[in-house]
């Protein structure tokens, strides 16, 4: 399916300079079908902003039949442009995400949501995916009783809470309260080999979630840190992976999002033990 993209600049009440949020959409493009919807899907960068890595998955996303909104995370810092993938680059990214208020990281989330419903060609049936810090972030939308499916691949920072001005993210404590039973089915993708969530942090993720009854697949694969990013993954890119895991995104979009199934009843049970 072909696509296109274009670019909103959406307002913000939190940022301080009262700067817009640029939000990229990337959108199916059928001349011959002027009145298609599709459903939409929330992509959030690492923290690099919108890099051609983000653009590429989000983009493949899209022509897979999605309206795709790509948020630039760090609007109170600088413009939308993706910051460079070296050390001066890294350095900024990861002092910009200790410096934005955990409130400003919810709104972000929010107005993408927002956008995406408000588009003539989305259904309004929502799911959220995203790596490294926007794994993380992904959990902003989760929180939103409109998001139906979120995808978190190696979301850094969950497992400390170090996210957001004074470190103070409270996901964790969120889930634990109840915030996400009943919502929205959750799938969490970590490489066994990621140093930046250690087993301990998994293991933490996991049990948090689990006591928590959210409907949550738990991947652990043979993989390090950003090994979905097709540039400057510093060796750790592992495409045919990629390309499974994908497809499992791709799946779980479809049942929740791309089919309205109505709204979910009962809760989840025990599976019975049946031969």
């Amino acid at each position: 399916m072909l696509i296109k993209t274009t670019f909103h600049d959406v307002p913000t009440k939190l940022d301080p300079n009262g700067r817009p949020i640029r939000i990229f959409v990337i959108s199916p493009n059928l001349p011959d079908y002027p009145d298609a919807k599709f459903p939409g899907v929330v992509v959030f960068s690492e923290i690099y902003q919108v890099t051609g890595p983000v653009e590429r998955f989000a983009s493949q996303i899209a022509s897979h039949g999605y309206v795709v909104a790509c948020p630039s995370v760090y609007h109170e810092f600088e413009g939308p442009e993706p910051i460079p993938y070296d050390v001066e680059g890294t350095d900024r990214g990861n002092k910009y995400k200790i410096e934005k208020e955990v409130a400003a990281y919810d709104e972000d989330a929010t107005l993408a949501v927002d956008l995406l419903v408000s588009l003539k060609n989305c259904t309004g049936r929502i799911a959220a995916t995203g790596m490294c810090l926007g794994g993380h972030l992904v959990r902003f939308a989760a929180f939103d009783d409109r998001v139906l499916a979120s995808v978190c691949f190696f979301a850094t920072d969950i497992h400390s809470a170090t996210l957001g001005k004074g470190k103070n993210d409270d996901t964790l404590a969120r889930v634990r309260k109840g915030d996400l039973t009943g919502k929205g089915e959750l799938v969490m993708i970590f490489g066994k080999q990621d140093t930046h969530v250690p087993r301990p942090g998994r293991d933490l993720i996991r049990t948090v979630v689990e006591d928590a009854n959210v409907a949550c697949s738990f991947m652990e694969v043979q993989a390090q840190h950003a090994f979905i990013r097709d540039e400057h993954s510093k060796g750790r890119w592992d495409a045919a992976l990629t390309r499974s895991l994908f497809s499992f995104m791709l799946e779980v979009f479809e049942r929740t999002v791309g089919r309205d199934l109505g709204p979910r009843r009962g809760k989840v049970e025990e599976p019975k033990h049946v031969c």
